[in-house]
């Protein structure tokens, strides 16, 4: 069941609000929580019932094992120590087995020369994201970070339904003393404001990020085909996908966000405003920041983290974002990005010691923006290897992005481009990048630089961004000009639910 679909919007959502209330309110706490649980399972088991086994084996093993690893069956802690080695393997030989055999497999075929065949296999949903939560929660355990804690409020703390599917990868932390200590009862601010932040992400998916794919999802899908892109036509296309995920992955954050509210959960932020980041350092600050959280407190860190020689922090950024990038998929492509983010990162971080030892602390103006742009520029060019089917794909993105595939554009950008022509610039029929497309990237940027993000909007206070072209924006209150507004975002919204899609991070 996606969020931006009519079964999820007018049926499940409110049948599940309105007895949770009911039963918090009249009942108790716990069959409250019991009954969000209940919810958040039929919507995991309403993609694929069959999977359902797999996540209530991975929540009933992982929170017998968390207990153990805490001592409460046992105080040895030699022991408590092989409990979380082996919660920690089960759940990575799961994880190994349902999204990277086939992967593994093919690359052993390929190497060894022999034909080794394994049946292919749907990729549960959401294996990625609950994983990592259960394996944040068993080394919490062992640490003693993590109480015992009711096993409902377990189930619910896995299976959340907001944050279940894309995140964000929450820790134990921030929502078990919520689940312990909801109210359950309706709060008309609460539940207005978490309106209004699903609506907003509603609309960056479904209106935004999936009008954007009708622009680049051609231009992929030419060159895995064995096109040839042209200068024009590649980045069209590699533009209108670095902001089709920009909107489609805020978008559904906005909305876990906004459910959480609803119900008085406060859901951590995942998302804010990567693309105005100065560094790559700051990018990974603002871009999925529950991945790179976990990725810094249970991977970099317990490397050695920057605690160690030069060579040995760079080599853990190295191996951190590797593993990062084959999180996100199984295949050369997204090993390939994750080395190149981590080579970025170690760039960054060569930079800021170069400038910390020149005693350079200070950025002016000029100095950011070039940050900015520069740091941009580099995410756009990694998101070829990110959204490119095979190798040889993004080797072709590459070469037009670069000119190699010549410069011609399609004649539907005769109109927007003839300008050019006095320079050479040839127009052809082959191209299949559309104007429009130029105008939604064009709408594109300019929502994603100069204007406040969701969190900013929903802030109680004035906002104010000094490179905007705007100096003051008005930001969201109870009232009848943001009640219209939400209202008009919402027809335009669902009147697009017919074109349903899911949301890209679906698939990791």
């Amino acid at each position: 069941m996606l969020f931006n679909s009519y079964a999820f919007i007018l049926g499940f959502v409110p049948i599940a609000f309105l007895v949770f209330f009911a039963v918090g309110s009249r009942v108790s706490r716990r069959a409250a929580m019991g009954w969000l649980c209940l919810c958040s399972l039929f919507f995991y088991g309403w993609w694929k019932p069959v999977y359902l086994a797999l996540l209530l084996f991975s929540i009933g093993f992982n929170f017998f094992t968390g207990q153990a690893a805490a001592g409460r069956f046992t105080a040895g802690d030699r022991v408590r120590k092989a409990v979380l080695a082996a919660g920690i393997t089960v759940n990575l030989g799961l994880l190994g087995y349902f999204k990277y055999a086939n992967f593994f497999v093919g690359q052993v075929d390929a190497l060894a020369g022999v034909s080794l065949t394994l049946t292919p296999m749907v990729l549960p949903l959401a294996i990625s994201f609950f994983t990592f939560q259960q394996i944040a929660y068993l080394v919490d355990a062992y640490r003693g970070l993590a109480r015992e804690y009711h096993f409902i409020d377990y189930c619910l703390f896995v299976s959340f339904f907001p944050q279940l599917i894309a995140g964000p990868i929450v820790h134990h932390g921030e929502m078990m003393p919520q689940f312990a200590s909801s109210t359950r009862r309706f709060n008309a601010a609460d539940f207005s404001v978490g309106l209004s932040y699903f609506i907003m992400g509603l609309f960056k998916k479904v209106v935004l990020a999936d009008t954007l794919a009708r622009f680049a999802t051609p231009v992929f899908s030419a060159a895995e085909a064995g096109g040839v892109p042209t200068l024009f036509e590649a980045w069209g296309g590699l533009l209108a996908y670095t902001f089709q995920i920009y909107f489609d992955f805020s978008g559904y954050s906005d909305m876990a966000v906004g459910l959480g509210w609803m119900i008085g959960i406060r859901i951590p932020v995942n998302f804010n405003s990567p693309y105005k980041a100065a560094g790559i350092i700051d990018f990974w600050r603002r871009w999925h920041m529950t991945l790179s959280r976990f990725l810094r407190d249970y991977l970099y860190i317990p490397l050695g983290g920057n605690r160690r020689s030069t060579v040995r922090v760079f080599v853990n950024i190295m191996i951190t974002m590797l593993l990062g990038g084959l999180w996100h998929g199984a295949g050369w492509t997204f090993v390939l990005w994750g080395g190149l983010h981590g080579l970025y990162l170690v760039t960054n971080h060569a930079w800021h010691t170069w400038r910390t030892h020149c005693g350079k602390q200070g950025r002016c103006l000029a100095a950011r923006a070039v940050g900015r742009a520069l740091t941009f520029l580099a995410v756009v060019c990694g998101w070829v290897l990110f959204r490119a089917d095979s190798l040889p794909s993004a080797v072709s993105l590459y070469q037009g992005l670069a000119g190699f595939n010549g410069v011609s554009v399609s004649d539907n950008l005769a109109g927007t481009l003839a300008f050019l022509q006095g320079w050479g610039l040839a127009f052809d029929d082959m191209g299949s990048f559309e104007s429009d497309g130029l105008k939604w990237i064009a709408l594109g940027m300019l929502i994603c630089w100069l204007l406040p993000n969701t969190q900013q909007f929903m802030q109680r206070q004035e906002w104010t961004e000094r490179s905007g072209l705007c100096r003051r924006i008005p930001v969201w209150k109870p009232g009848r000009t943001w009640a219209a507004i939400m209202a008009a975002l919402a027809i335009a919204s669902l009147l697009r639910l017919q074109e349903v899609s899911e949301f890209l991070y679906f698939q990791f």
